[in-house]
Parts: C-alpha cells; sequence; structure tokens
C-alpha cells in the first residue's frame, strides 16, 4: 500500500465546510433557548455611578437584566492563566460585568437576557448608565508617565510587569562595538478578524448540577477549566463543545467573561442562553494583537559580526490581563531575540503597561513575529550602516548547521536547522545577482525597486509541560489521543487538540492510515468535546501536529503492538517471526500464513480466541510530552517596486522557503504558509488598530479595518527544505505562523532598500501609500 504519510491528499473537511454542512456554534438552536446582549461602555475610562435597570425589564420578551452589583458575588474575576514569574506580575480583577470603573470601550456594565435577540437588543437600549468620564491613555510607553491616568489602584505607573532577559555580557559589548545602529520600532495593533465572531450557548441540567457550553474555542479543555473557576462549579460537571470554529489566529483562546456570563444566566434562570457577538463587538471586545513600542540596539564589527542586541520595549496589555498575555511579550517574544544568528550578547527588558484599550492576548505569531521584526530590521540598518550587502552579513551571522543542538543567549535551546540551505535556496529561486543587476538599471531610469531578504526561526510546538510550569504557564503542554478500533475494522481517533482550519482531521488520519495499512475513509478524528475526549491543552502556538501528532502516533503503535500479539497467538507463531506488510501481518517465509487487520479487529472485539493475560478490544490512549520546544526556519524574499509620487507599494514577487520538518501534507503547509504570508502582507501594509487619544477604536469596522483581500496579494512561490527535529518521533515541527514571522520584515525591508537612495532607513509599519509618501517627501526635504 502506498504511504500517505507525505502525499498531498485534499482536505477531509472541506467538502462538509465548503456546501455550508458544518456546525458552528451559532448553528446551535435549544427548546426554550433565549438571547444575551450586553451593554458595553461608551467611555474608555470612567467611573460608574449607577447603572438603572428598570425600563429595560418592562421591555416586552425580556425575561432578567444582570449588573455588576448583580453577579459580582456570586462569580469570580476572569483569571489570568499565565502569570510569569520573577517580573513582579500585578493582575489586578477583571470582572464578569464592571461595576466601579470602565477601563476600554466596550467593558461591559449589564446584560439583557430575553426571548429574542431583537427584545435583548431593545433591552440593552433602555438601560441608563450615569458615567463619570476619566482621561483615557491608549500608548504604552506613554501610560508609564507620571501624568498618565491610572487604570487600577493596586498598579503604580500602569506597569503590570517589568521582565528582563539577559546573556553574555552586553554592557561591555555595547560599550566596545566598533558600529551601533538604534531603531525606535512601532508594532501596532492589529485586530484579529476571524471569519466567525465569537459565540456561546449554554445549558443547564439542574436535576445533575450540569453544565453544558458550546463556545467558539481553540482550546475545549482550558475553557471548561477557566469556566470553572469563574462560574465556581465544579470542573466535573461542567461539558465544553467547541463544534467547527471559523478561524481564531488566537483569538479563542482566551476564556472571556461574556462566555461565563451565558452560562451564569443559564444556571440562573433554567433555561438555556445564546449570545453572538457582531462585528462592531468583535472589533470592540475580542482581544486585539501585538501593540508595541519598542527602543532596540544591535552592535557589531566593521567586518559583519553581529556582536551584541539590546531592547527596550513597552507591551500594551490592554485593560485587564488576558488568559496568555504576560507570556506573549516575554517568554515567547524575549526569548527569541537572537533569532537565527549566533549574538554571543543579549539584554531586553519588557514592560507589561495597561492602557484604556481592548485588552491584548496572542494573535498569529504571538510574540515571535514582533521579535523577528526588530531583529532583521536592525541587521538590515546594520548592514547598510557598514556598507555591506545585508545577505552577506546574515549569511556570515547564521548558526551553522553542524552546531545543532544550538543554545543561544537566552538560554534556549534550538533542535535542528540547516539556515544556510534555505537561504540558498531562496536566494536561487530569485536569481538575487540577477535582481541586483535589474535594480541598478532601474535606479538609473528613475525607478525605485527593491529587495528584502528575512532569514528567521521561531519557537513552537509549545510544551514540555515542566517548562511550562517553570515560566508561569497555568497548564501543562503535553497532548493526547485515543486510538479506537471497531469490529469491522474502522478506527476513531480522540484528539486533546482542537482544530480550526489547520488540517488535522487529515493529517492525523494519515498518520493513522499508514500505521494500520487501511483506508483513510476508515478512519474519523473526534475533537472538541471535553466529555468525549482526553485532557488536551489546545491548538495554538502551532504544537497540534508537532505534539498531538506524536501523541497520535504513540497510541496507534500500541494498537499495532497488541494487534502483533492477537496475530502471534491466531497463528501459532512467534512474534519475532511475523512482519508487517500491505496491511497484514505474515509470517515470515509463509506468505499465505497471515492475518489482516480487519481480522484482528474483529477477534480483539469479540475476544473468542485471545492470548493469555491479554484483554480484549483494540484500544489505546497515549499523553505525549516533549522534551523541547521545536524551532521551524527559512528565507522569505519580496520583491517590490515603489511608486514615488503615490507611495503605492507593489509587490513583484514572493518567495517563501520553510523547514517544517517532514511533511505529512506539503499541499496543507502551502495552505499555511500562504495564509499566514496573507496576514503578514496585511500587517505590513494596511492593518492597523486606531484609537483617539479619548480611547474611541476608530477602526471598529470592516469599512475601517484594512483586511487584505485575495485580488490585493501576489502570487506566493513557496519551496522548502528538510530537517527533521529530534525532540519528536515523526520529526515535524510547526508551520501555521511561519508565514505571518517572516513575511512583515521582508517586506518592510524590500521598501526600505528600494528608498535607500532617497536616505529612507526606516518606516514604521503599515506601509501604506499615505505613509510612505509622506516619508519620501520628508526625505526630500518637502514635507507638507
Amino acid at each position: 500500500m502506498a504511504t500517505l504519510f507525505g502525499s498531498g491528499i485534499k482536505r477531509r473537511e472541506d467538502p462538509r465546510l465548503l456546501t455550508g454542512r458544518g456546525t458552528y456554534t451559532d448553528d446551535v438552536k435549544l427548546p426554550g433557548m433565549l438571547y444575551a446582549a450586553f451593554v458595553r461602555s461608551p467611555f474608555a475610562h470612567a467611573r460608574v455611578r449607577s447603572v438603572e435597570t428598570k425600563r429595560a425589564k418592562k421591555v416586552a420578551g425580556v425575561v432578567a437584566v444582570y449588573t455588576g452589583q448583580d453577579t459580582k458575588d456570586r462569580v469570580n474575576p476572569v483569571p489570568c492563566a499565565w502569570n510569569v514569574p520573577n517580573c513582579d506580575l500585578r493582575t489586578p480583577p477583571h470582572p464578569l460585568l464592571a461595576y466601579e470603573k470602565v477601563r476600554y470601550v466596550g467593558d461591559a456594565v449589564a446584560m439583557v437576557v430575553a426571548e429574542s435577540r431583537a427584545a435583548a437588543r431593545d433591552g440593552v437600549d433602555l438601560v441608563d448608565v450615569d458615567y463619570e468620564p476619566l482621561d483615557a491613555v491608549v500608548n504604552p510607553e506613554k501610560a508609564t508617565g507620571k501624568e498618565a491616568p491610572q487604570l487600577h489602584a493596586d498598579v503604580p505607573g500602569n506597569v503590570a510587569f517589568t521582565w528582563k532577559v539577559s546573556g553574555g555580557d552586553p554592557a561591555k559589548t555595547f560599550a566596545e562595538a566598533a558600529v551601533k545602529v538604534e531603531l525606535r520600532l512601532l508594532q501596532p495593533r492589529l485586530q484579529p478578524t476571524a471569519l466567525e465572531p465569537r459565540a456561546a450557548v449554554a445549558t443547564w441540567n439542574d436535576a445533575m448540577g450540569q453544565l453544558t457550553l458550546w463556545v467558539t474555542s481553540q482550546n475545549p479543555h482550558i475553557h471548561r477549566f477557566l469556566c470553572s473557576v469563574m462560574l465556581k462549579v465544579p470542573e466535573h460537571k461542567i461539558r465544553v463543545v467547541a463544534p467547527d470554529v471559523g478561524g481564531g489566529f488566537g483569538s479563542k483562546i482566551p476564556g472571556y467573561a461574556d462566555e461565563a456570563l451565558v452560562c451564569f444566566a443559564a444556571m440562573d434562570l433554567k433555561r438555556p442562553v445564546k449570545w453572538t457577538e457582531d462585528r462592531s463587538e468583535n472589533y470592540k471586545v475580542t482581544i486585539h494583537g501585538r501593540d508595541h513600542v519598542e527602543y532596540v540596539e544591535l552592535c557589531g564589527t566593521k567586518d559583519g559580526t553581529i556582536t551584541g542586541l539590546r531592547t527596550r520595549v513597552y507591551a500594551g496589555l490592554g485593560a485587564y490581563a488576558s488568559t496568555a498575555a504576560p507570556g506573549i511579550p516575554t517568554i515567547l517574544h524575549g526569548l527569541m531575540y537572537s533569532g537565527p544568528y549566533t549574538i554571543p550578547n543579549i539584554e531586553g527588558t519588557v514592560y507589561g503597561v495597561y492602557t484604556t484599550t481592548t485588552p491584548v492576548d496572542a494573535y498569529r505569531g504571538a510574540g515571535r513575529p514582533e521579535a523577528t521584526y526588530l531583529i532583521e530590521r536592525l541587521v538590515e540598518v546594520y548592514a547598510r550602516k557598514i556598507k555591506m550587502d545585508p545577505v552577506v552579513v546574515r549569511r556570515k551571522n547564521l548558526i551553522p548547521k553542524d552546531k545543532f543542538p544550538y543554545t543561544v543567549a537566552t538560554g534556549i535551546t534550538y533542535d535542528s536547522g540547516d539556515y544556510q540551505g534555505a537561504l540558498d535556496k531562496a536566494l536561487g529561486m530569485l536569481d538575487y545577482k540577477a535582481f541586483r543587476a535589474e535594480q541598478a538599471k532601474a535606479r538609473k531610469q528613475g525607478r525605485y525597486l527593491g529587495v528584502g531578504v528575512t532569514t528567521y526561526c521561531e519557537i513552537c510546538g509549545l510544551g514540555p509541560s515542566q517548562v511550562a510550569g517553570a515560566v508561569g504557564f497555568g497548564g501543562g503542554l503535553y497532548d493526547s489521543a485515543v486510538v479506537r478500533v471497531y469490529p469491522t475494522g474502522v478506527v476513531r481517533v480522540y484528539i486533546g487538540g482542537k482544530p480550526h482550519g489547520q488540517g488535522e482531521e487529515t493529517t492525523f488520519a494519515q498518520i493513522v492510515a499508514d500505521e494500520f495499512g487501511i483506508p483513510i475513509e476508515n478512519i474519523e478524528i473526534v475533537a472538541g468535546d471535553t466529555e468525549a475526549t482526553p485532557q488536551g491543552w489546545g491548538t495554538y502556538g502551532s504544537r497540534t501536529t508537532a505534539v498531538g501528532g506524536p501523541a497520535v502516533k504513540l497510541a496507534a503503535d500500541r494498537v499495532k503492538e497488541k494487534a502483533k500479539k492477537l496475530a502471534a497467538h491466531l497463528l501459532e507463531a512467534s512474534e519475532a517471526d511475523l512482519e508487517w506488510k500491505d496491511g497484514k501481518f505474515v509470517v515470515r517465509g509463509s506468505p499465505d500464513q497471515a492475518k489482516t487487520f480487519g481480522d484482528l479487529a474483529l477477534m480483539a472485539n469479540v475476544a473468542w480466541n485471545m492470548p493469555p493475560g491479554v484483554e480484549p478490544g483494540l484500544e489505546a490512549s497515549a499523553f505525549y510530552d516533549p522534551s523541547n520546544f521545536v524551532f521551524p526556519f527559512g528565507t522569505h524574499i519580496c520583491t517590490v517596486e515603489v511608486d514615488v509620487e503615490t507611495g503605492r507599494v507593489k509587490i513583484l514577487r514572493y518567495i517563501a522557503v520553510d523547514d517544517c520538518g517532514p511533511q505529512i501534507n506539503p499541499m496543507l503547509v502551502e495552505g499555511q504558509v500562504h495564509g499566514g504570508v496573507v496576514q503578514g502582507l496585511g500587517e505590513a501594509l494596511q492593518e492597523i488598530a486606531v484609537y483617539d487619544e479619548d480611547g474611541q477604536l476608530l477602526t471598529g469596522t470592516m469599512m475601517d479595518y484594512a483586511v487584505p483581500r485575495a485580488s490585493q496579494m501576489p502570487k506566493i512561490e513557496t519551496a522548502s527544505t528538510v530537517t527533521p527535529s529530534p525532540v519528536n518521533p515523526l520529526g515535524v515541527k510547526g508551520i501555521g505562523e511561519t508565514g505571518t514571522i517572516a513575511s512583515v520584515p521582508t517586506v518592510v525591508n524590500a521598501v526600505c532598500d528600494a528608498l535607500a537612495p532617497l536616505g529612507i532607513t526606516h518606516i514604521d509599519k503599515p506601509l501604506t501609500p499615505a505613509t510612505v509618501w509622506a516619508a519620501i517627501q520628508q526625505a526630500k526635504g518637502g514635507a507638507r
């Protein structure tokens, strides 16, 4: 039988999803269901003097109205689940409904529950809230100033934490360095914009004391735990179901107040309750990403050897510390300051800062895009200062292939890599020398062509659990699988993760089909229901294939081992004399003496003739806890032409060479790279969440927030190298975030390279035509 591992078969989940037969949370309909809507603050910062609900309660169809005063003693605040140690972390209470102060536009002060959505919204309009407006602050650096308004009484200067990382002797290195460059970089806020907004449906079985929650979640088991904490309900009395999820990009990792409040209402009213946000609510309330102000420095020799890197980062957290927020700009950001380079001296200080804005949490890449961006921009500026080709500088400083596993100055150990190989392949695809010649010719003609190169690596496959505990993560980072074989030889695989677009319904089935030699159609992957699936820690951080995949393989291996014992018994042969061939166990030298997988599945389940001491059934579970993270890497190249009259950036070519180890399904890998690159191009060229000085979100609709369109995107040329990871038995690494991590600096590098003749060193993203045009005018001395 031909191997399925490595085959680019079509995604098995797509027919269901593309023909409208998927089931999303808002599709859940229960008898007697009520609908919730929220009264949300129009102010970014204000005292709540009173909340009057009498008029709302009189609206036809309104069943109940809850305020913060009604709920504060019956529920717990929203917990922060990543309490990074040794940084004086302060996580003030985040009430499910605000009752003393609101701290961002969209902060909920009341919940209306009614017989219909329309009635609930009518009730919202008639809740009267008396606010005392206070000053707002939206910039994380300015929020630390003496004159800035204080969001939380127990967080002086709005500084939630001060986290530091250091390796080598950066002070001495910078003091003695021959060449130094520095930049002030802005990493603007981004709005995740998953196709499906968040939703929740809850029902309460009063007789059993059992809560069931359908929710848009990337990690149902984590949601169960967080709901248990917020609702004061034992965890074993909560069932969380995440059906089909229409994208997340990190925004569906956190536990949110509104989801818990829907549960609270269902428990209180003894009726099912549904809530689904609209896009405007999604933009105001669902977490945002990025939001850094960075002061960064790099030093080195005149011949291109990088010797040190130093940062001071103000990371905006928004109004409260969301579920994983403290770990994003620290563990997933600061530990990656070395990138793919042998930088021996590193020092970073990260200030987590509360602002009167929507909370910030993981967004595709989560800390690593910010780290890669600052490294790659610094390398580019350094290369220009010493008048060396930036590719030559990168090549000179890349970690050599024979040095892996390699421990960088920040203390983490990279698993494997061939960075030079990926760089060479990408340069060959472009014909770098030919482009440089074309660029020189174009400049003589008054045209501005540029090329940007990024060599990157990233940390993903989040684990191991021991490390998770050491860095303050409030859970484990193993993953799990149960492989169950039915009498007819069909298989169900129950997994602890929750894929929502990554394609594991296909790739995990490929793993099992290969192990058992059966058609992939005979395998079903089950995920998302905490009552059916083993404990798992979710789908994020490009971890499902790298951590969940090995769990699937280990469980399948255990099933196969048991099947072999049974085959040896039935064939009256020694296990050592059996070989696995074409989906059956065969006695060596006697090909007619064999038992197929189907034969063994039937016998194991009817148990008529089992080996002594072997239990009936053909089923196994596995919990896989990796020994390290995995570190995918690659090189991305972008060529552009900039119209200096309009500031418009035209992408000529985009090349992505990525290494995620052996590819279970190359077509899915390519799709993940395409999606990541598109999101990165959006961040580089047009996406930005904008607040005014009063904390009002000015990009609160899709008319104002510029999500990239397919018509704007270039052809993305993909290729790969294959460097297996020694960390897991499949050798695989994550791929879902690499495109976003690499593409942003690649595009910005290309534009700055194009405009180098004008003396432009850096332009803050997004590189909209207006932004680029203004930089050109300033460079020409004609800013106006």
